[in-house]
């Protein structure tokens, strides 16, 4: 079956009520586009899990502020659509934004505790888009499982809440964050960087580092941990929005490490805002990278 390329929420419903009623597994990709090789991998898991996978595209201005960066996001529709149909996708669904969000939409969907800290506290209000838009796409597609990435790990844990709480019948796995050869996690915002900036950008991944050495070396120190993520960062000149351990099922800090914590990690790198993390786990000696 080649990449069919659906608009409107009626068709999508009408060709994949069809495929459910041949008891086909659906598997859903949420995007923005600007598909880069996490997204692939995204694809490629649920094309190997599901008769039917879908991938949405559709750059949510929801969830952006009045001084975020909606205009200039990157899109390529036509090489996007390449991307998912050589990965195996097929049904690709980009929608207009009147067709997501009719004239007189009026609902928000907010997340509480897990939504307040770190992005949310950074970008006030963007969570709440994120849960509206995940929601409706969840009930537009209504698949068996959606695919996230750990890079983004507060948004998967923002939308597992609220699956879980609405009682929404999907399973969400989060996939392993893809990096560049460097280190860098791909991010679309990676093409605003230019060649300094992109240098630079390796901090983060430097800072996720060298707070898993801290680790390794028996740092249990929180303060510690983050003091020696800050400083690997300031080798870059780069100034952090926040760095923060805190507990992978809550968000809440952490004072001590102790089992897993997440390393959380964002900043601005010239004109891009990147966002990184890490699982620390005191367990077994040895941390776990996302």
């Amino acid at each position: 079956m080649s990449l069919r390329v659906i608009r409107t929420v009626s068709e999508l419903r009408s060709l994949l009520r069809t495929e459910r009623l041949a008891e086909r597994t659906i598997g859903l990709v949420p995007t923005m586009g600007a598909f880069h090789a996490g997204h692939r991998s995204l694809m490629e898991r649920a094309v190997a899990a599901h008769a039917v996978t879908v991938v949405s595209l559709f750059v949510n201005p929801t969830q952006f502020a009045p001084t975020d960066d909606l205009d200039a996001y990157p899109r390529d529709e036509q090489r996007d659509a390449d991307v998912a149909s050589s990965a195996g996708v097929d049904y690709l669904f980009a929608p207009s934004v009147d067709e997501v969000y009719p004239a007189g939409f009026a609902t928000t969907v907010s997340v509480a505790g897990v939504a307040a800290t770190l992005e949310g506290a950074h970008r006030p209000g963007h969570f709440d888009g994120v849960a509206t838009v995940v929601s409706k796409l969840l009930n537009m597609v209504q698949p068996d499982v959606a695919y996230f990435g750990q890079k983004d790990a507060q948004q998967a844990l923002v939308i597992r809440r609220l699956v879980r709480d609405l009682d929404i019948p999907v399973r969400i796995e989060v996939c392993p964050t893809v990096r560049e050869p460097d280190g860098l996690a791909m991010s679309s915002r990676n093409a605003y960087l230019g060649t300094d900036d992109r240098v630079r950008a390796i901090a983060l991944r430097r800072a996720l580092d060298a707070a898993e050495a801290a680790v390794a070396g028996g740092q249990r120190e929180a303060a510690a941990v983050e003091r020696v993520a800050r400083a690997a960062l300031a080798e870059y000149a780069v100034e952090p929005e926040y760095v923060a351990l805190v507990a992978t099922d809550t968000l809440a800090p952490v004072d001590r490490l102790d089992g897993e914590v997440l390393l959380a990690l964002a900043a601005r790198v010239g004109p891009a805002r990147l966002i990184d993390n890490t699982i620390l786990t005191t367990t077994d000696g040895a941390p776990v990278s996302a």
